[in-house]
């Protein structure tokens, strides 16, 4: 497993069938077309694809934070066995911070530039689990020392801008754990972060999950780094999860050629070769999904089927691994 915490049996998360759709006036846009997966207390999903694949609006669904224009048009999200798509915006209010929270790609963005670091780490402390002001920094204090800033007694009067890159990072992620949430969702979150300080980083969430036992999704455009993180994956590609399945199997046998291409696009230490796997094209805009698999158009292996009706359905490719491939349809 990618980490040592006990992993339950019972689901806290589980994403069915989950369709969100922006209306505009060029029409319908299928950002995320038919999500499933689920999530338990301890284990860490990665959610792998390139950017406007869906990735972002399906965790945005699962917190109801959609942008304007956005709706879930099918499907459900159970949170805890509980559905939250009919949830009033006071329940929703309850969730997020508290029982969900997420980490933002944007440390600068996702702190308020006018508000001290200790402020902001101890609101949602005040929110979730009533702390008076005092008590509330004063566990801000604690939690900027967890997440391995140094002199943290004088970093909660510090403003965002006055933290590296990194440092801002690891604010944002005490402002998110404070209420120890039953699921982070952690959006990108190493990307402005430079390698080393990156593998601090990944270090870092799995040491907070060990001593927290909270579920993490992982979402990242670059499958390179979920290996060490990630007990499953889930692989999107125009708005669908196009392989699903334990990170060991979906790795070493990938079963969809879009995951079989990105792992072939990826240098391997210790092994020479000629030329990186390119995959020709590029990914589909959703408000214009070709017909039957979004992947079809760039996949080398496509059949006439995979080019009209409706895209592949799930077919399980090994135990607990899917992949949405008309290939898979006779294994």
């Amino acid at each position: 497993m990618a980490n040592d915490q006990q992993v339950s049996t019972k689901t806290i998360l589980e994403v069915k069938n989950l369709k969100t759709h922006f209306f505009t006036r060029r029409g319908t846009v299928r950002a995320v077309n038919d999500v499933s997966f689920e999530l338990k207390p301890g284990e860490t999903l990665g959610l792998v694809g390139e950017s406007g694949s869906g990735k972002t609006i399906t965790c945005l669904s699962i917190l109801r934070l959609l942008p304007r224009g956005a709706e879930i048009v099918g499907g459900d999200i159970l949170f805890d066995g509980q559905s939250t798509v009919g949830m009033t915006e006071k329940e929703m209010e309850g969730l997020r911070g508290g029982r969900i929270g997420m980490i933002l790609q944007n440390s600068m963005a996702a702190l308020d530039p006018v508000f001290t670091i200790g402020t902001q780490v101890a609101e949602p402390l005040v929110v979730h689990d009533k702390l008076p002001w005092k008590g509330a920094i004063d566990k801000s204090i604690d939690l900027l020392r967890m997440v391995k800033i140094t002199a943290p007694h004088l970093r909660v009067k510090n403003y965002p801008h006055e933290l590296s890159g990194g440092m801002r990072q690891r604010a944002s992620s005490a402002a998110s754990i404070g209420p120890v949430p039953d699921v982070l969702i952690a959006d990108e979150p190493t990307t402005a972060l430079d390698v080393t300080t990156q593998r601090q980083y990944l270090e870092l969430l799995k040491d907070l999950q060990k001593q927290t036992g909270m579920a993490i999704i992982f979402i990242t455009h670059d499958i390179s780094i979920v290996g060490n993180l990630c007990d499953k994956l889930a692989v999107f590609y125009g708005g669908l999860v196009v392989e699903y399945g334990p990170k060991d199997q979906v790795l070493n046998h990938p079963t969809h050629p879009y995951t079989e291409a990105l792992l072939e696009a990826l240098p391997i230490l210790g092994e020479k070769r000629d030329q990186l796997r390119t995959i020709d094209g590029e990914p589909p805009f959703a408000g214009n999904l070709p017909p039957g698999c979004p992947f079809g158009p760039r996949c080398e292996h496509a059949l006439d089927k995979c080019k009209v009706g409706d895209p592949p359905p799930a077919f399980e490719t090994q135990p607990l691994q899917i992949s949405r491939c008309w290939l898979r349809e006779e294994q």
